[in-house]
């Protein structure tokens, strides 16, 4: 039993459900990170909720009043560190707990995997603005959707490609 916990922390022991359910419990984690950084942002350095948000009725988070333009703009650059800062965290567990690192060089699995993120993302935000425009999906199911596709293209190009699986 003492060795247990190990195996199950250990990238390089755990069998492939544990590992899955590890790369999840990471994603949600990292998802959490992205959230923060976003939040924190929005409602303080770049100032982009606007009075009727739910993070402002609901989270007490100041708003702001400035036209749209400028709410979208900064929404962007928030949405972008919080990417980015995610994105870092994300890497580093995985290396720490998921996958084995060394199939590359630190700072090419870093590219690589940071180029992956961004074309999950690319990819699901297109399936989901189909959905959304073409079948009339709910943008709150449209973004299940866009997770569960990132999800899964993330964890199928970073097990086989960027890491030693």
């Amino acid at each position: 039993m003492s060795d247990v916990l190990p195996k199950i922390l250990s990238p390089a022991k755990a069998g492939p459900l544990i590992q899955f359910v590890k790369y999840g419990v990471v994603g949600v984690l990292a998802t959490l990170v992205q959230t923060a950084v976003f939040y924190v942002l929005a409602a303080t350095a770049l100032k982009c909720l606007a009075a009727d948000d739910f993070a402002v009725k609901y989270l007490g988070l100041t708003a702001v009043d400035v036209s749209q333009g400028v709410r979208a703009v900064r929404f962007a650059v928030a949405t972008s560190i919080g990417f980015v800062v995610a994105n870092v965290f994300c890497w580093l567990m995985n290396r720490a707990f998921v996958f084995r690192a060394g199939k590359f060089k630190w700072w090419k699995e870093f590219g690589l995997f940071i180029g992956v993120s961004g074309l999950a993302m690319a990819v699901a935000t297109g399936i989901g603005s189909v959905l959304i425009n073409s079948f009339g999906l709910m943008t709150t199911l449209a973004v299940f959707v866009e997770i569960a596709v990132s999800f899964m293209f993330n964890y199928f190009l970073r097990k086989f490609f960027i890491f030693r699986g």
